[in-house]
């Protein structure tokens, strides 16, 4: 899954950003309000990790001009101890959750978890298709309770594919998902991986759909 993280601090910036990647996240990330606006614009996102003191252009204007587009995209806000209206304001203007400075990683990674989840119609953190689960938390894979090792880059396209069971995911849509602005897109690494993908889990699992891309059946 791919984050757009909008954060001016730079040692907090590129602690989130370690974390994230840690926990199997593709981040952008930017610096201020007018480069978050024009990535909301150019990118698709699962959720957006939201500072609000903002050079150029706040938080709340983002946010603000990103409702008024219809852009879904769930938001977590990130807003100092002290600034109780900015975050009333912030959650008013279309805001989906908000976490207090300083606050522990782990919570930051269980909210936007649950906001991604609740976008998704996704009411259990456990996501099952048969005999098949997959647990975001753990980014484990098992398959008749047995664990299954898979890639990060499988975990997502398999996390994506099973939580829009039924849509059918291009090739470039995939690798959306898959690469950061600062990652080298690997030629054909999207079939490399559905291709690992079905040695490890079956070939019924993902359908593809020729000329047009992949899906996982409801």
């Amino acid at each position: 899954m791919k984050i757009l993280l909008v954060e001016d601090d730079s040692i907090l910036g590129d602690g989130i950003r370690a974390g994230l990647k840690q926990a199997g996240y593709v981040t952008d990330w930017v610096t201020d309000g007018n480069a978050a606006d024009l990535a909301l614009k150019t990118g698709i996102y699962e959720a957006m990790i939201l500072d609000l003191n903002l050079p150029k252009k706040s938080g709340l204007e983002v946010l603000a001009e990103c409702r008024a587009r219809k852009n879904p995209i769930p938001v977590l806000i990130l807003t100092a101890r002290d600034t109780l209206s900015d975050k009333i304001k912030g959650l008013d203007s279309g805001a989906d959750d908000y976490l207090i400075k300083p606050f522990d990683l782990d919570e930051l990674l269980a909210r936007i978890r649950a906001l991604v989840r609740r976008s998704s119609g996704q009411s259990s953190p456990i996501i099952q298709r048969g005999n098949l689960t997959l647990d975001p938390a753990a980014h484990s894979v098992t398959l008749d309770q047995q664990t299954v090792a898979i890639s990060a880059k499988e975990f997502n396209i398999l996390e994506q594919l099973l939580l829009n069971q039924g849509r059918v995911f291009s090739r470039e849509q995939l690798e959306e998902k898959l690469y950061g602005w600062d990652d080298e897109i690997e030629s054909n690494s999207v079939e490399v991986h559905i291709h690992h993908l079905r040695k490890k889990l079956g070939n019924d699992l993902i359908r593809t759909i020729r000329g047009i891309g992949y899906v996982i059946d409801k």
